[in-house]
């Protein structure tokens, strides 16, 4: 059971750590725009904890002759989304220091330009502004910066482990094949 949830979890880690390097390098520091942004790496996400399912369905098949309960599929899936995310938190260190990127600072400026956009001026636009710097300043401390960058997936993780374990917990879905 460890060793898929090693192995599955390391394929989903390395399936979203790959793109998310290759995208965060490639920029060379642009920015895609928020919502594309978003929509690629939770894309990128889904796609990549889909072996999630596929570890579960072989460890249901393979070891345990075709049927496995709820909570073990569940707790199966959340190992293999934990391991992902390591892979994750990792992958965007790494892509971050590879590429000099100053995230904070652009993501800040972006918030800050957005709220001017939508015509906040004068004391609400400092309060912000403030509470942008407070992120820069709190986004350097790796205490902060690692949990939050694992919150990204693992919601994902979870609800990707959820689907999983509710379909698979019927041994008539999607059954082994017998050779």
């Amino acid at each position: 059971m460890y060793r898929n949830i090693l192995t599955y979890g390391a394929i989903a880690g390395v399936l979203v750590g790959i793109p998310l390097s290759v995208l965060t390098i490639s920029m060379n520091g642009h920015h895609l725009p928020n919502g594309l942004a978003m929509a690629i790496g939770y894309l990128t996400m889904l796609v990549a904890l889909s072996a999630v399912f596929v570890g579960v369905k072989r460890y249901r098949d393979v070891d345990l002759g075709g049927v496995i309960g709820f909570w073990p599929a569940l707790a199966m899936g959340i190992g293999m989304s934990v391991i992902a995310g390591i892979f994750y938190v990792l992958a965007w260190e790494i892509s971050v220091a590879i590429a000099h990127l100053d995230f904070a600072s652009g993501y800040a400026k972006a918030m800050i330009d957005q709220e001017r956009a939508r015509g906040v001026t004068g004391a609400a636009l400092a309060k912000f502004t403030a509470e942008m710097e407070q992120f820069k300043t709190n986004y350097a401390n790796p205490f902060y910066r690692l949990p939050m960058t694992f919150i990204e997936i693992f919601p994902v993780g979870v609800l990707v482990s959820l689907v999983s374990a509710a379909l698979l917990r019927n041994s008539r879905f999607l059954p082994a094949r017998r050779t």
